[in-house]
């Protein structure tokens, strides 16, 4: 069975789609069980992803990237996350936040943080939740407070993927307390790792994407030059807002990948086990239940697309991003519990695949925004005539 076939993804994405299939299939797949059980942070995975050229590739050629579009990203995030969601998640914070900064940030800062992250000299992260707030952006509390050519920086930061691994993150910091203006009160910096007042620790182990790693951020007193502002003081919520809508078409793909895996694991196993002496697939129950499977899969892969189109050109981007995220990833919570249903007792097996992928899919709904506010921005969004 072969779910993540191209003709729906664009002509030119297609041989990206191409080269990410083979690099999963390659490097993803045969150390993806291992570095689950284990924990670990493969550390060999990534430096085999920045040699081939599909880690950070975003970027623009300007900067030392290849200047992957929304389409060719979607066709490789489907690819890696059918293999590993917990390996390609850590390929993919390799350049979180990056793009904030080459949209938005001086030829300068790209110059310094931007381009050593294409060239995969340095790892970037993106720091905006807290120990207390997740989704609400205008509830965050860490402060950045202007004192003459620099900033300081106080507060804590949570769930941060590349928190200790990155060289540098792109952190989110309150600059202002004006309620009048509660979308303005917050602003972007980039903030090195190393600077004095960082500090960064990972948090407890994970029961998902253990491959990947996210840290508690605390800062105190961490002063960093005030030509790390990325874009205006105060622009802070836009810059991410636009940023999510993106992320959240990628993150879409997430959803996709795993689900596929679902799926896949599972038509091979039903075809392959036997009970009351017949293949499990002759059962009508089985047949109806893949049936289903297949239906929501197909769905969420032709609304994935669709969205993709219509943030690319800009149109509703919101409402398109929201959309697609909530559906494709809740798509792979249904499908990996049926999958383990159809598994029977050996789904709870830490070395079955489908036990992995049941357990990767909660963590979708949640990040780039939980499911519940991407409803809100649904029905908020919604085109009116």
């Amino acid at each position: 069975m072969e779910l993540l076939e191209d003709s729906i993804v664009p002509e030119h994405a297609r041989d990206v789609k191409a080269e990410a299939r083979e690099f999963a299939r390659e490097h993803i797949e045969p150390n993806a069980q291992e570095h689950f059980q284990d924990g670990t942070y493969p550390e060999e995975i990534l430096e085999a992803g920045q040699e081939a050229g599909l880690v950070a590739q975003d970027i623009p050629e300007a900067w030392g990237g290849r200047g992957f579009d929304l389409p060719q990203l979607l066709a490789l995030t489907e690819e890696f996350y059918r293999a590993d969601a917990g390996i390609a998640l850590t390929l993919q914070l390799a350049s979180f936040g990056c793009e904030i900064t080459y949209e938005h940030g001086t030829d300068e800062q790209c110059e310094e943080f931007v381009r050593p992250v294409a060239e995969g000299e340095m790892r970037s992260g993106l720091a905006v939740s807290e120990p207390d707030t997740g989704s609400d952006l205008t509830g965050m509390e860490t402060t950045a407070e202007r004192d003459g050519d620099e900033y300081v920086l106080n507060g804590e930061k949570y769930w941060i993927g590349n928190g200790v691994e990155a060289d540098w993150v792109t952190l989110y910091a309150r600059t202002d307390d004006d309620e009048t203006n509660r979308y303005g009160n917050h602003s972007l910096f980039i903030v090195p790792t190393d600077t004095d007042g960082y500090d960064a620790e990972h948090i407890p182990e994970k029961m998902a994407m253990r491959a990947s790693k996210q840290a508690h951020i605390e800062l105190e007193d961490c002063r960093i030059p005030a030509e790390n502002l990325i874009g205006a003081e105060g622009a802070g919520f836009w810059l991410l807002a636009e940023f999510f809508n993106h992320g959240r078409i990628v993150v879409s793909a997430h959803g996709l990948g795993l689900g596929a895996a679902a799926i896949e694991e599972t038509w091979e196993f039903v075809h392959d086990r036997e009970q009351f002496g017949r293949s499990i697939s002759d059962f009508q129950a089985v047949q109806h239940g893949l049936a289903e499977m297949l239906m929501a899969f197909e769905r969420a892969r032709a609304l994935t697309w669709r969205a993709c189109q219509k943030v690319e050109n800009g149109d509703d981007v919101g409402y398109w991003a929201a959309l697609s995220k909530t559906n494709a990833t809740e798509m792979a919570v249904d499908v990996a519990e049926q999958g383990m249903q159809f598994h029977g007792g050996r789904s709870i097996l830490d070395e079955r695949r489908i036990a992995r992928v049941y357990r990767d899919v909660r963590i979708p709904v949640i990040y780039e925004g939980a499911n519940e506010i991407q409803r809100n921005l649904i029905y908020g969004q919604a085109p009116r005539s």
